[in-house]
């Protein structure tokens, strides 16, 4: 008997999400898939809100770039009917710049505010009394002439988002009701978001091939999503354009990200780890000229899925190789020599 040959997945895409094509994110709780827990709260608060026709509360959305934090707040404007204004910390410099967003808030609208942790301390102050009060405290003129106005908002939802929550601080973490962490995402709810980015991008994938990916996408869709429009390229000049398990092997080893979803830096952030420093503690700062990238980058993109995969521990005095890196790097942990032994 003929053995049944395995189809291209293609599951059922509507009109209004091929509109999101270039940058493949839901518009609904229903279509965003995985963080099953922090959906079904979302749910619960935007319907009891809906009943007494109120705003939600201020959300707080924190975790590691790329899982899903500015998607969720579209959606959640979507979903309660209102308006969106779209900011980062970094780019509110002065007070006045925050000061010009709120007064232009409509009733119920959301604010979001991407990088939360990096707005300055002069204009987050501002956002204290318009949190809690709906009130913005403005001053006109200086010296002893100057006089403080208060100016009423409309009820509105602040949506924050940071990748480093341990630099928000207290009194603005304590003003948001509902806080969230964004979780890493699992392989099977990967490979489903892979199937659905593919279909968007109406590219033939079979089961395997969407595995393959999500087994290298560091459980983060913004890298999935990544992964799969390089392997749609690699598809579209050696394989006729479709993605079967040995096209996304092919592709992924081409690409320099192995089984378990680490790319040339993360290899490079092991290599040094084990070999140079032997296993640590080493500096960030330390680590960032060794390897010739920011700190910030190493902190906040690379790090967080090497710690969460046990590779390596943030110590006090640096970070330091797991017995998993040793293992990986291919060196006997009791083998390799300390900095100390290197250093006599």
């Amino acid at each position: 008997m003929k053995k049944e040959e395995k189809k291209f997945l293609t599951p059922e895409i509507t009109p209004e999400d091929r509109e999101l094509d270039p940058r493949l994110r839901p518009q609904t709780l229903k279509d965003f898939i995985g963080q099953e827990n922090l959906k079904t709260q979302l749910r619960i608060y935007m319907e009891a809100a809906r009943k007494r026709e109120e705003s939600v509360d201020h959300i707080l959305f924190f975790g590691p770039p790329g899982l899903g934090k500015t998607t969720l707040a579209y959606i959640i404007a979507k979903e309660m009917g209102v308006n969106i204004v779209s900011t980062s910390g970094p780019i509110l410099e002065k007070p006045v710049d925050l000061s010009a967003i709120l007064t232009r808030l409509q009733k119920g609208d959301v604010l979001f505010i991407d990088e939360i942790h990096r707005l300055n301390p002069q204009t987050e102050e501002i956002l204290y009394g318009a949190m809690e009060d709906f009130q913005l405290d403005i001053l006109l003129g200086k010296g002893p002439s100057a006089k403080s106005l208060k100016v009423s908002l409309p009820s509105y939802t602040l949506i924050g988002a940071s990748t480093r929550i341990g630099l928000l601080t207290s009194p603005l973490r304590a003003r948001f009701g509902i806080n969230f962490r964004i979780n890493y995402y699992s392989i099977k709810e990967m490979e489903s978001i892979i199937i659905r980015s593919a279909a968007l991008l109406d590219i033939p994938i079979k089961e395997e091939g969407a595995k393959e990916i999500a087994k290298r996408s560091r459980g983060t869709p913004r890298v999935g999503n990544r992964l799969l429009k390089r392997v749609r390229d690699f598809a579209q000049v050696r394989a006729e354009g479709k993605i079967t398990g040995k096209v996304a092997r092919d592709a992924l080893d081409l690409l320099g990200v192995d089984e378990h979803g680490l790319d040339e830096l993360d290899k490079m952030i092991l290599g040094l780890l084990v070999k140079e420093f032997g296993g640590g503690p080493v500096g960030l700062k330390t680590l960032a000229v060794a390897i010739g990238e920011e700190e910030d980058t190493i902190e906040e993109v690379y790090e967080p899925y090497l710690v969460q995969q046990g590779y390596i521990k943030r110590t006090s005095r640096g970070r330091v190789a797991t017995s998993k890196a040793f293992e990986y790097i291919g060196i006997e942990m009791e083998e390799q020599p300390t900095l100390w032994d290197k250093r006599r």
